[in-house]
């Protein structure tokens, strides 16, 4: 029943149906009926607990045939929305055709506009969330704190990403567009503070200037609050729309994440690379504003450069004096090295009068970041590549938000993930299961705290352990980072 919805929806690149609304429905009904029968005969007569029976002889969890065919297929579908949109329909000029077309009805209803290959990429996606978020759930039944993590996602995707953004552009027809993803903040949502954005917000009357504000306060107060308290989990885990597709449609591909060493120093190379380009490209794209703009800027382009400056030298010897325990020797000559070269850079330029800054125009910065890694990372590899790497591609490899989530957890998080070393049986369960690539047997087996900056707390480790070795704390930054002495049967000593 699902699979004919589906085809329904395929079959309108061929079929151009007359009645919309009918096939959109039907096809959509299909398949949350076709959905819910189906979870319900796997999971439905089951007693509470995890259900992970036979996830290492399923073809689609275990890069089998039915893996590579899904793979492929989304792939292929990412390509499409990013650069091929005129396959599915959608036509700059003219009305649109195909599945686009098929989406109208909805987008007419929602914004007042004919669909774009974006408003049917949001309402799938959104869709796939609550489908397989009911799957996820009715899988982790009697796990609270699985129940709420995933209604929470569900509730921001739905409210905040989708519904929300598409009926204030209705009810503001006049006003320049800017809502797109109000739970995104930067460096995520990485156009915030480019040209285009910030003239629509600015010139967005009061709605505009509420989420400046609001977007502005996220960044620079509420996260740091959050993840303070919480640690990224806040985020990545409870709120944010790609963890929320990969908790819930990514969920049988999550034991498909290496563990390897290796993989975890490319890990956080790759990352943290994605975090300077981005502060890189903001930095261009706001000198590029307040160039092009001066007028709406607040600021100059001396106090913007001079602001810029003085806050990355502090806090980058903030970071080296007094976190310095916590940071790995790469991590250290990293900040000394970029850091200077761009401090230096910016003096250079910035205090020179000229129009570009950093030796590039921001429209080059923001073009290969863009395709980089707002599509081809994000998107294509970042789903497309669920069954072949496991759910958090993106969020292991790429997202920015991520890695500025991970730095704060990482040094000055109250949030640990606490083990039970006397009560560990090496059962391996919480890091087959650890989609961040996180090897948390290791450190269950030596009694220390979780404190990683790629975990994202989604609490599955713990959920899968028969023992009860692991626990999601929030507590004393002085007890984060503890080994306790569990003795091991190799290293006991032995009496003459």
């Amino acid at each position: 029943m699902g699979l004919l919805g589906l085809m329904v929806l395929v079959s309108s690149l061929l079929i151009p149906y007359s009645n919309k609304l009918f096939w959109l429905s039907l096809s959509f009904i299909l398949m949350t009926l076709g959905g819910l029968i189906y979870f319900k005969l796997i999971y439905g007569d089951q007693l509470p607990g995890i259900k992970n029976n036979g996830v290492w002889f399923n073809s689609l969890s275990t890069r089998g045939m039915s893996g590579w065919v899904l793979g492929m297929g989304l792939t292929a579908f990412y390509i499409a929305i990013y650069w091929f949109p005129e396959v599915l329909g959608y036509h700059a000029q003219g009305a649109s055709t195909g599945l686009v077309a098929l989406f109208d009805p909805l987008s007419y209803a929602l914004n007042g506009h004919p669909a774009t290959q974006w408003f049917l990429y949001g309402t799938l996606y959104t869709f796939a969330i609550i489908l397989f978020g009911i799957k996820f759930i009715w899988k982790y039944w009697g796990n609270r704190y699985q129940l709420f993590r995933t209604l929470s996602v569900i509730f921001f995707q739905l409210c905040f990403a989708f519904l929300i953004p598409e009926i204030l552009a209705k009810l503001n027809p006049k006003t320049p567009y800017f809502a797109k993803d109000l739970k995104n903040m930067w460096p995520l949502n990485y156009y915030f503070l480019d040209e285009w954005h910030l003239t629509n917000l600015l010139t967005g009357g009061n709605l505009g200037l509420f989420f400046l504000v609001f977007g502005l306060v996220m960044i620079f107060i509420g996260s740091p609050l959050l993840t303070y308290f919480y640690g990224k989990r806040w985020y990545c885990t409870w709120v944010c729309g790609c963890g929320g597709l990969a908790e819930t449609a990514g969920d049988p591909f999550r034991q498909l994440s290496s563990k390897k060493l290796s993989v975890w120093k490319l890990e956080r190379w790759m990352i943290h690379a994605v975090l300077v380009f981005v502060t890189v490209t903001t930095i261009a794209a706001v000198w590029s504003f307040i160039t092009q703009n001066p007028e709406l800027s607040p600021v100059s382009r001396t106090q913007f450069i001079t602001g810029v400056v003085v806050f990355l030298m502090l806090l980058l010897l903030t970071l080296f004096f007094w976190k310095k325990n916590g940071l790995e020797k790469d991590a250290k000559y990293t900040l000394i090295s970029l850091g200077s070269i761009l401090v230096l850079s910016l003096c250079i330029q910035g205090f020179s009068g000229q129009n570009n800054i950093l030796f590039l125009n921001s429209y080059s910065f923001q073009k290969w970041y863009g395709f980089g890694i707002g599509a081809a990372f994000s998107g294509v590899l970042g789903v497309g590549f669920y069954p072949f790497l496991g759910s958090r591609v993106w969020c292991r490899f790429g997202c920015p938000m991520a890695a500025i989530l991970g730095l704060q957890q990482r040094l000055f998080s109250r949030f640990r993930i606490s083990t039970n070393g006397g009560q560990c049986i090496s059962c391996g369960n919480c890091s087959t299961y650890c989609e961040m690539g996180i090897d948390v047997r290791a450190y269950a087996q030596r009694g220390e705290n979780i404190v990683r900056s790629s975990c994202v707390g989604c609490g599955i480790c713990a959920t899968v352990c028969p023992r009860g070795v692991l626990k999601l704390e929030n507590g004393s930054l002085n007890t984060r980072i503890k080994n306790t002495p569990y003795p091991l049967g190799n290293s006991m000593e032995v009496g003459p």
